[in-house]
């Protein structure tokens, strides 16, 4: 293990978590690399979104979703949380609309409800083009919530926040959401390859790439990767969290115009549900990981 490497670890430590990552820069083959763990099996979470993503906007380029065609998004998908999981009414959007609510919010129903209209096989396209064995999807969230009843005995119409809350620590650390194997999963390694292909143009047409890259842009969510860097540096990303998991995966790009794939997943001693050390670090860890390869070649 390198310096920054076991400095990197240390952030995890201190922070009370187990922390895998993998960093390099967009668009150089074989060049360094930032690895922790970057071949180990790693829990997705919403994460998965930015391959539904992908597929997403490889069907608009093919011709086979028009972007502006209209859905509804009705309560089979009402599940609670943001954007339309948490509203209270059916909602009509656009599909590139409802694929912005998935990114930028991690609506889960929005992504659910495009999950569907692609169909499971676009998606798994995405990860067989891009040769990724290290990573499968079990589906949608939809999917991922109903091994979470199954796993904890609760009916179809059990609420799942209060399934968490009542079930005992040690009983959800056994549940298969959390378990890279039994779950979607990838590697820090892969999800960073997904990254690079869709900022090389690889992953999907020049104009679909760019399409992903600029929903990427507008996430809300502040509080991980992008807390590690200054203002000035672009963070295009995708947040993930179930349970002990807390993940961001994303592309940072410097004023130069340098831009580096980094792929951050944690796994914190706790369930609880408010983990503020390890959220801020996978910024500094994230940080750490790039200032380190600018500093190889700068």
């Amino acid at each position: 293990m390198s310096a920054v490497e076991e400095r990197i670890a240390q952030v995890f430590r201190d922070a009370g978590a187990d922390g895998y990552l993998f960093a390099r820069e967009i668009g150089v083959d074989d060049g360094p690399v930032v690895d922790l763990g970057g071949d180990e099996p790693i829990v997705l979470a919403s994460v998965f979104k930015i391959f539904v993503l992908t597929a997403f906007v490889r069907a608009v380029a093919a011709g086979e979703i028009d972007p502006r065609e209209r859905a509804v998004v009705t309560a089979r998908y009402r599940i609670g949380g943001v954007g339309f999981a948490g509203f209270a009414d059916d909602v009509e959007a656009s599909w590139r609309d409802i694929a912005q609510n998935m990114m930028t919010m991690s609506d889960n129903a929005a992504t659910d409800v495009l999950f569907h209209r692609l169909g499971a096989a676009r998606v798994d396209r995405v990860i067989s083009d891009l040769a990724l064995s290290g990573t499968a999807l079990i589906g949608c969230c939809e999917d991922l919530f109903a091994t979470v009843l199954a796993d904890l005995g609760g009916g179809q119409d059990a609420d799942l926040a209060e399934l968490f809350t009542s079930t005992p620590a040690e009983t959800l650390l056994t549940l298969r959401m959390v378990d890279p194997l039994r779950t979607s999963h990838s590697t820090p390694r892969e999800v960073s390859t997904l990254l690079n292909a869709l900022w090389t143009d690889a992953a999907a047409p020049p104009d679909a790439s760019a399409q992903a890259r600029e929903i990427m842009a507008q996430q809300i969510w502040p509080h991980r990767l992008s807390s590690g860097f200054p203002a000035g540096v672009a963070v295009a990303a995708k947040t993930g969290t179930v349970l002990t998991w807390r993940n961001e995966a994303g592309a940072v790009t410097y004023p130069d115009g340098r831009r580096y794939a980094v792929a951050v997943f944690t796994r914190a001693h706790s369930v609880a549900d408010r983990q503020v050390a390890v959220d801020s670090s996978i910024g500094t860890a994230g940080r750490l990981a790039v200032e380190h390869l600018r500093s190889l070649t700068l």
